[in-house]
């Protein structure tokens, strides 16, 4: 997965440490080869691309970038998509429930 995101090598690395599955649904990333939609893509939490800190840059699988696309994180966790896998405010990663409580 190449960064074109203007992330910069140490936060890259320490991302890709933390985030070793889907920062939403828990699923394990696969290379893209074997399926796109499990496979690992950067996330910003805030969808503004101008901040990249470790708390707004998170990995998360194609399908569940796809489907929250643009969308505040609050109004998609109450999307269709989030109901029929389980995701919600209790089940995500640490890092995005740090974004709930911050009010994102």
């Amino acid at each position: 997965m190449a960064n074109n995101w203007n992330i910069p090598d140490w936060l890259e690395k320490e991302v890709r440490e933390r985030d070793k599955s889907c920062v939403y649904c828990g699923v394990e990333f696969t290379p893209a080869n074997i399926s796109k939609k499990s496979a690992a893509s950067w996330e910003h939490i805030i969808n503004d691309a101008k901040i990249i800190t470790r708390e707004n840059i998170a990995l998360c699988c194609c399908g569940c970038n796809a489907s929250k696309s643009q969308k505040q994180l609050s109004v998609w966790l109450q999307s269709k998509y989030c109901k029929e896998r389980g995701i919600c405010a209790d089940t995500v990663a640490p890092i995005i429930k740090q974004a709930i409580e911050s009010g994102l």
